[in-house]
């Protein structure tokens, strides 16, 4: 039941598939005769330098993979020297997770919009107070799409654990059914569908931490989500959870790159898995990418050190390939290092 709702997408799963597909397609143009001596995998984000381009994303009811969940990612990402995204649906309360994670150069609390306004910035108040420095805003989900394996599985949050930054919103269904898991739930009852571009104007009154929006596929949506002043954008299909057959997040990057120049940062999430990913998604126009089921399964498989070795693993991957690339800093990764996607089989 857990590793069905973990790993699974929407629908026919074809968005989900593509999304590690289109890494696959694309080839890499190595430079030579470069000094590489010496490789800088570190970015600075908001003003945060963090030892490598690679956040971890905002992902839900991280204790079902771990007793310890968000709380072991939280160190782990602390202890890498990175940033992690901290869900709206987490099992650990945001201030727990905040001091897990001291010593991080940057954490982001990942906002569900919620219908009650009020409660909504109470989530925002919280997340300041805890030392968040950013928010993670999700547009893409009006609706949670159609899982066929969590209705398979009559996917449910095992008790004792829970929502906890959600503590005190009426969620459960009427008649106590498991014919929908608890995110579904809250969905259904609490998260509002009726957002627009008006919201961010609402979040500036309530909240000062810059925004990301995640879930941007359209360039003109990127464009929008500049002139309302945004601070970053996050281009995502939900790790192919939501819609079913858009289109792979990183292949909609150059576009959107192109829809807003370098006005803001753009970063990209769903289908990294290795160093030369990283390394393709950003000669392709991102500063950066968001991991999401590699780390839950380091944290099912060992806790905060599995967490820990799959950070390691891909820190070592993206520092070896920038060196055989040609690529001693993040700044010579172009798209000059790209042959372009490969024929579909």
């Amino acid at each position: 039941m857990v590793y069905g709702y973990y790993s699974s997408g929407a629908d026919s799963e074809a968005t989900l598939q593509d999304n590690i597909q289109a890494f696959k397609r694309r080839r890499l143009l190595p430079r030579i005769m470069v000094d590489v001596s010496h490789v800088d995998t570190s970015i600075i984000l908001l003003g945060a330098k963090l030892a490598l381009p690679l956040l971890i994303a905002p992902m839900a009811m991280q204790q079902m993979a771990h007793p310890d969940g968000e709380l072991a990612v939280a160190r782990a990402a602390a202890a890498a020297g990175t940033s992690m995204s901290v869900s709206t649906m987490a099992t650990y309360d945001l201030k727990d997770v905040a001091s897990a994670g001291t010593g991080s150069p940057l954490l982001f609390f990942q906002l569900y919009v919620i219908k009650d306004r009020d409660f909504t910035a109470k989530l925002l108040r919280d997340a300041a107070e805890a030392g968040y420095k950013a928010l993670m805003v999700t547009v893409d989900a009006p609706h949670l799409g159609y899982r066929q394996a969590d209705e398979r599985n009559e996917f449910s949050l095992p008790p004792p654990m829970g929502l906890r930054n959600l503590e005190g919103l009426q969620s459960k269904g009427p008649d106590g059914s498991r014919s929908k898991s608890s995110i579904s739930q809250v969905f259904t009852s609490q998260i509002d569908p009726g957002l627009s571009w008006e919201f961010i104007a609402w979040l500036r009154t309530v909240s000062n931490l810059p925004i990301f929006v995640k879930g941007v596929l359209n360039p003109a949506d990127a464009h929008l989500a500049v002139q309302h002043s945004v601070d970053g954008i996050i281009v995502s299909n939900h790790g192919g959870r939501q819609l079913d057959f858009s289109p792979a997040a990183v292949d909609m990057v150059p576009a959107i790159r192109d829809a807003v120049g370098h006005r803001v940062p753009i970063l990209v999430d769903g289908g990294v898995r290795s160093g030369t990913d990283i390394i393709k998604a950003i000669a392709l126009g991102a500063d950066a990418v968001l991991l999401g089921r590699p780390v839950l399964w380091g944290l099912a498989l060992e806790g905060q050190h599995g967490v820990a070795k799959v950070l390691e693993t891909l820190r070592s991957e993206l520092e070896l390939s920038m060196a055989l690339c040609g690529a001693p800093t993040l700044a010579h990764i172009t798209p000059s290092l790209l042959m372009g996607p490969m024929p579909r089989l």
